[in-house]
């Protein structure tokens, strides 16, 4: 239907009134909010896609239930998945001086020539010198390296993804109490996890299940698929009110050229783009920085706040996110500030369930809607 002038003037207007708002100054405390710890998910639902969804567009809410995604999909519709795969990358040790250590691997260096280093975070009473050794899980020996910035270098005795499969234990995020059981090792990965790398899950992906998938298939909706190995620093608190005073954490990532290839022609035939998670999102925004989205692989440290104009991606699925986090701030960006903090508001007054184990919210662009 052909819109009038009126109609056309309005969209104009609400279109600069967001931009305006976007823009405007916000500070931590903008992203902070109270969360009942009762919300907060412990475990995983018996079914991957019994999940509730909250369908956020502008200013209307909807809930509905993670398998009625598919309806909210078009026939060649792009949904965007991260293939990373997390490690089992926490490991407890003791120093060669006796002290007790908890080592949490941060991302194994395949750039070395005997692929054996990694960077890791180290809780000790003391730090640990360079040279000197650690036991980890009374099974084999690593060597300190340098040290780098948060990080030290460990030289591994062997291939890293063996012992850390072997002898390693999931890293849960801080705020499940739980340890990792057998159970969290299968829930805690998505179905169709490939490339070993992370350190967290890329927990909007938890969502599907294969029987989801094949309803997104025979609708016709395409998939693609980037790399994004989640770091450590998805945990770590925002400790700046200045937002821009905030040194955001680095992630490698990987965009395939049919990835680029599947994007551009859903955009070139008016089809959405929808990033399945944040690391999704920030993979395929960080290739995009250009102004046009290219295939490769570097590592990131975008951070997105309000006021980002979104290149690639049109709608995201994404999980509820911590106060005051950097994610909280993305989907902000995506969906509108006001936006994000009713939606909040509605999912704790209806008891969605909080974090990586929690529920999902199907968020629209409303810059580019708009426009």
């Amino acid at each position: 239907m052909q819109l009038t002038n009126t109609a056309r003037i309005q969209r104009v207007r609400k279109a600069r009134q967001k931009i305006k708002n976007m823009h405007q100054t916000y500070t931590l405390s903008d992203f902070n909010f109270d969360l009942p710890q009762e919300l907060i998910a412990q475990t995983p639902l018996e079914k991957r896609s019994a999940s509730r969804l909250l369908q956020v567009d502008g200013h209307t809410l909807t809930d509905s239930n993670f398998e009625a995604l598919v309806d909210q999909l078009t026939p060649d519709d792009v949904l965007v998945f991260n293939d990373t795969r997390v490690l089992k990358a926490r490991f407890f040790g003791i120093k060669n001086t006796g002290g007790k250590v908890e080592v949490l691997v941060e991302r194994v260096l395949l750039n070395t020539p005997d692929q054996r280093t990694v960077l890791a975070q180290i809780r000790a009473s003391k730090s640990p010198a360079s040279g000197s050794s650690i036991r980890l899980a009374d099974a084999f020996e690593v060597t300190v390296g340098e040290r780098e910035g948060e990080f030290y270098q460990l030289q591994f005795p062997s291939d890293v993804f063996d012992l850390l499969e072997q002898y390693g234990r999931l890293p849960l995020p801080p705020y499940i109490e739980h340890a990792p059981d057998a159970y969290d090792e299968t829930r805690y990965q998505t179905v169709y996890s490939k490339n070993p790398g992370a350190v967290a899950a890329p927990t909007a992906g938890l969502h599907f299940d294969e029987a989801l998938l094949e309803k997104c298939r025979v609708k016709g909706i395409r998939f693609a698929y980037v790399t994004l190995h989640v770091g450590a620093g998805t945990f770590q608190p925002v400790r700046h009110e200045d937002l821009s005073k905030h040194d955001m954490h680095s992630e490698w990532y990987s965009v395939p050229q049919a990835t680029v290839d599947a994007i551009h022609q859903a955009r070139q035939t008016g089809r959405d783009v929808i990033a399945v998670g944040t690391t999704s999102l920030r993979a395929l925004e960080s290739a995009s920085q250009s102004g046009l989205l290219e295939a490769g692989n570097a590592n990131t440290r975008l951070f997105i706040t309000p006021g980002y104009r979104f290149k690639t991606v049109t709608r995201l699925v994404t999980n509820f996110h911590l106060p005051k986090s950097t994610l909280l701030m993305l989907v902000s960006a995506f969906a509108g500030v006001d936006e994000i903090r009713a939606a909040y508001a509605h999912a704790i007054a209806e008891k969605y369930r909080f974090f990586s184990y929690g529920d999902a919210m199907l968020l629209t662009n409303q810059i580019r809607k708009d426009a």
